[in-house]
């Protein structure tokens, strides 16, 4: 088998014949393809960059050791996301030694839709603040609003990811904004008139 992959493949394409002739140009193509944002990802999380060179490489070996099991019921990009976020919120949990850092303590109150917090509080704040404001919020929040605003996943994308429901995941984007407005107001009191 001389070229078993080449970069005019798509994902799937690519895991296909990998998976059909194991040949490695096959996961070296994943591997460039990903390599940058699995650790992108992971530096976001993270905040160290010796911790995130070694979860991408870990990272990297959970995909080729699962890519078998991978079911094609999300695009390959989301699977990758979910393996990297779960990742990497086991190694915070861990630093941090607390067991429910995700815990959804209000997952099953009442929808309180009338208090929604739109988009518009996020879009207001300026950038060199809301880099401060993202990094005094807990990191579950802060993932799910990076997850939603910056990587511009949907709902069901989101919600495949943290394995919860839609409507839990519009629950923790509504409660996550709203942490982020209380400490923008907090790290950045507005003068009064």
């Amino acid at each position: 088998m001389e070229n078993a992959c080449d970069n005019s493949m798509k994902d799937l394409e690519v895991i296909h014949s990998y998976l059909e002739y194991q040949a490695g140009e096959c996961f070296d193509l994943l591997y460039n393809r990903y390599v940058g944002k699995i650790y992108a990802k992971c530096i976001s999380i993270l905040k160290d960059e010796a911790l995130a060179q070694d979860a991408t490489q870990e990272i990297f070996t959970k995909i080729f050791l699962n890519l078998s099991r991978f079911k094609e019921q999300a695009r390959f990009s989301t699977w990758v996301y979910s393996i990297t976020y779960n990742y990497c919120i086991d190694i915070v949990r861990r630093q941090k030694k607390k067991k429910d850092l995700l815990s959804d303590e209000l997952e099953n109150a009442p929808d309180l839709a009338e208090d929604e917090i739109s988009d518009k509080v996020l879009l207001e704040i300026e950038i060199s603040q809301l880099k401060t404001v993202l990094e005094n919020i807990p990191t579950s929040d802060r993932m799910v609003l990076l997850m939603k605003y910056q990587d511009g996943m949907s709902i069901r994308e989101i919600s495949e990811v943290l394995e919860k429901t839609e409507s839990a995941v519009k629950m923790k984007i509504k409660r996550a904004k709203a942490k982020a407005q209380k400490a923008r107001e907090e790290l950045f009191p507005q003068p009064t008139i």
